[in-house]
């Protein structure tokens, strides 16, 4: 990741920080995996205008998980269902399955994608030497 083009995230020894702000402006796609430097996943941030719809898409490989933070959005499948997802709202969507986004709230929509493969790792969460509990 080039530090200039994302100059107000902070990076540190093992992790990245930074807002929604830091990695764009406007409508469009926010590069979460780039901004922060994720390698174990794609993650996008996607700032939607109010009466905006994307493509009807699906993926080779790719799983997917949205996440609404502000706005209400509609999901539309290929069988043709419609559901509609309030903020705080979560979809996930298998790969091969037909999905197209709308925003039909009064103003811009925020949604989190994240998308993988090849399933779950499991509790791996470690102490470090000496603590007995997470504070």
């Amino acid at each position: 990741m080039e530090a200039a083009e994302y100059p107000g995230v902070s990076i540190g020894e093992g992790y990245a920080i930074g807002t929604l702000d830091d990695l764009g402006a406007g409508p469009g796609f926010r590069k979460v995996r780039k901004g922060l430097g994720v390698t174990a996943f794609g993650v996008n941030a996607i700032v939607m205008p109010a009466g905006y719809e994307s493509g009807m898409h699906y993926h080779d490989q790719q799983e997917e998980l949205y996440f609404v933070h502000q706005g209400t959005l509609e999901m539309e499948f290929g069988d043709g269902s419609v559901h509609r997802l309030e903020e705080g709202a979560f979809a996930r969507v298998d790969a091969a399955t037909l999905r197209k986004v709308r925003n039909v709230g009064d103003g811009d929509a925020i949604y989190l994608c994240a998308g993988g493969k090849d399933g779950y790792i499991g509790r791996d969460g470690r102490l470090p030497e000496g603590e007995t509990r997470v504070h």
